[in-house]
């Protein structure tokens, strides 16, 4: 679909689009649309050079100017060539970032930060990742190194070297989940794990988490929602409005990790945009074996 984008006025900066993040978010967002919403646009996250700015406007990051590499977290239709968007989401693109890395940082790494602030995980704590090896976990693995803590992140066995070279300690998800953990846990009594973080929302999750951790505040979901409100343990997502400030608050902090090397962004491949529907059939398998990006 072709369309005109708006010139930014105050406040607002026009991206010559170089590449577009994937998340599940995007493909779930249009599922759950209305078809008298059409057209529906899809994508929270970009890089690019600003191609124009609006008077007076500077980015998030201080400065910008036309032909500066950026980077846009979040935004409404980002699987484009050129956006129009708040300057407020624009920070400048570290320059060892590529552009399809940049595209993929922000959502994952702000959604991780959230987790480990809602669960108050920290130095010294044992926690368990659900799902160690996706987009969220794999941040989760980097962030928590960064505090100290101790990290046991589940993930198929073909992931296993993804859990490890992120910093954490693999194990299998499966059958006798419980009893493995525990094993791998134990400091004398076999059973420590402080925190537990589920990327992945099953029951199996779930339920080894809440065997596992004995303060249900320090188990945070970001997929079992039922489950959470049935059980009593926080469950956290974008739209909440203390996610949203937070997630907001860490946006350049988080770019500043990248940009030192301390928080990598795997990305798996790269698809032309007019490729959009084939990349997203792949991100909807659940098996991408890392980030995607579009490529205008």
């Amino acid at each position: 679909m072709e369309t005109d984008v708006p010139a930014p006025g105050r406040g607002e900066v026009t991206i010559t689009v170089r590449a577009a993040g994937m998340n599940p978010a995007d493909t779930k967002h249009t599922r759950q649309g209305d078809p008298d919403d059409l057209p529906i646009p899809v994508g929270y996250e970009v890089a690019g050079v600003i191609e124009a700015l609006g008077p007076d406007t500077t980015i998030a990051s201080g400065g910008g100017a036309v032909g500066d590499e950026v980077l846009a977290f979040r935004v409404n239709g980002g699987w484009a060539e050129r956006i129009t968007v708040p300057a407020a989401d624009v920070f400048a693109k570290p320059a060892t970032l590529g552009f399809a890395e940049a595209a993929n940082l922000l959502l994952a790494a702000t959604t991780a930060a959230d987790m480990i602030r809602v669960s108050r995980a920290s130095g010294g704590d044992t926690v368990l990742v659900h799902g160690a090896a996706g987009a969220v976990g794999v941040s989760l693995l980097q962030q928590l190194r960064l505090l100290g803590a101790r990290v046991i992140g589940t993930a198929s066995e073909r992931n296993a070297d993804t859990v490890a070279d992120f910093g954490g300690e693999w194990i299998a998800y499966g059958d006798g989940l419980e009893h493995r953990v525990r094993a791998l846990a134990g400091d004398g009594d076999g059973d420590r794990i402080d925190v537990a973080l589920d990327c992945v929302g099953t029951d199996e999750a779930v339920d080894v988490s809440l065997a596992l951790v004995a303060d249900r505040s320090r188990i945070v979901t970001i997929a079992a929602f039922a489950r959470a409100a049935e059980a009593g343990f926080p469950a956290v997502g974008g739209a909440q409005a203390a996610s949203k400030a937070f997630r907001d608050s860490v946006r350049q902090r988080l770019i500043d990790l990248a940009g030192a090397g301390d928080l990598v962004v795997p990305v798996a491949r790269t698809f032309p945009l007019a490729e959009a529907r084939a990349a997203a059939e792949l991100l909807e398998s659940g098996h991408p074996g890392g980030k995607l990006a579009l490529l205008p």
